[in-house]
């Protein structure tokens, strides 16, 4: 279980501007599902990545809002004349920033197995590859790690004493990196099996709810592992199962 946050005003408050933000941006995700915008060739990249950094606010804004609200709360009860960190506002910035960025190679691996037609025949088990790997991944040591860290934001913070605007940065860096660490697999699986759809959207983030938020984390973790390998054996028996995992794309058309 995730350690006991502290139950101030300033770390509710924060938990509930929070909670805003990621309903306004669920809001915009399914607008956007419901009335995808089509893009000059130009502006794909550009459009994609604005697209995968709402969708990700949606999906880890409520899983990485202990962490924040804690931080927010450390910040205000620290003593006097201690440095001063970031503010809590930057300190969540940061998180859409890095995931934000994380859009980039996604949308570069996409454009090329985009641009592979003539590999066709092939994709149905590239998508199967992607599943397995993705399986795979939801047992090994890094993962757990990685989970580790999200679901224990207090013994995160009480192992990492710094303090100034740098160490504050990095702080909030590298808790953002151990959240791509937990689910990037995950993402890569939204792409290329659910093509960003609505349906996978929300699938994903129930999933990365539930691991980092609710009691058993890691067994879920696991159990999730097992059935994406399972898809993904089951693709490379019946090939003609990739085109119903990809259901019509949401958001930009490029």
């Amino acid at each position: 279980m995730n350690a006991a946050l502290p139950r101030d005003r300033t770390s509710l408050v924060t938990g509930g501007l929070l909670a805003v933000l990621a309903l306004a941006a669920w809001v915009a995700v399914v607008m956007q599902a419901a009335a995808p915008m089509s893009m000059p060739e130009s502006a794909g990249g550009l459009a994609f990545v604005a697209a995968w950094a709402v969708m990700m606010a949606a999906m880890m804004l409520p899983s990485a809002t202990p962490m924040i609200s804690l931080y927010g709360s450390l910040r205000r009860t620290a003593a006097a004349g201690a440095p001063a960190g970031i503010s809590t506002a930057l300190f969540a910035l940061v998180y859409l920033v890095v995931w934000a960025a994380f859009g980039v190679p996604v949308y570069l691996a996409s454009v090329f197995l985009a641009a592979q037609m003539r590999l066709a025949d092939v994709l149905p088990y590239a998508l199967a590859l992607i599943l397995i790997v993705a399986g795979v991944y939801q047992f090994t040591p890094l993962k757990h790690a990685c989970l580790r860290v999200c679901r224990n934001p207090l013994s995160f913070l009480w192992a990492r004493s710094r303090t100034g605007y740098g160490g504050t940065l990095g702080l909030a860096l590298e808790h953002a990196a151990y959240c791509v660490g937990c689910c990037w697999p995950l993402m890569i699986v939204l792409v290329a099996a659910g093509a960003m759809a609505l349906n996978w959207v929300l699938l994903i983030a129930v999933v990365v709810f539930v691991e980092k938020l609710l009691p058993r984390g890691e067994w879920s973790a696991r159990v999730v592992g097992g059935i994406l390998i399972l898809m993904g054996a089951a693709v490379v028996v019946r090939p003609e199962l990739a085109m119903v995992l990809r259901p019509s794309a949401m958001g930009v058309s490029m």
